[in-house]
């Protein structure tokens, strides 16, 4: 199995040459370690939250993540509003897309909503 050709330059190895059926391992053994190290970064850095499926398919139909999160929640506008201390006809307007929410608008929402905030822009 050492069909292994070293290429030297002023006497010292400068290259490998290695057969393909060698290469093929190699590089397989790469990607794994590379993936199972991807994955325990992955672990170690979960916080927990998950993005549940009816809120990902409600934003890829097009509604508005706001109206996502809050029918996700079981929320009515009317709640919503109460939690976050804002009107329903500006919430309604926001998840029409006719208003797009000032930041701290945008925080009362995702604090009444459990959400991060990052969640909400559209």
């Amino acid at each position: 199995m050492n069909d292994v050709q070293v290429i030297e330059q002023d006497g010292k190895p400068a290259f490998y040459v290695v057969p393909a059926s060698l290469w093929e391992k190699v590089r397989k053994a790469v990607e794994d370690a590379e993936d199972a190290a991807a994955y325990a970064d992955a672990v170690s850095s979960d916080d927990g939250f998950t993005i549940p499926l009816s809120v990902v398919q409600a934003e890829s139909a097009g509604a508005h993540p706001v109206r996502a999160w809050r029918e996700h929640r079981g929320m009515t506008i009317q709640a919503l509003a109460e939690s976050a201390v804002l009107s329903k006809p500006y919430i309604s307007q926001i998840e029409g897309g006719k208003r797009v929410g000032t930041a701290a608008t945008l925080k009362k929402l995702a604090r009444a909503l459990k959400v991060p905030l990052d969640l909400l822009s559209s």
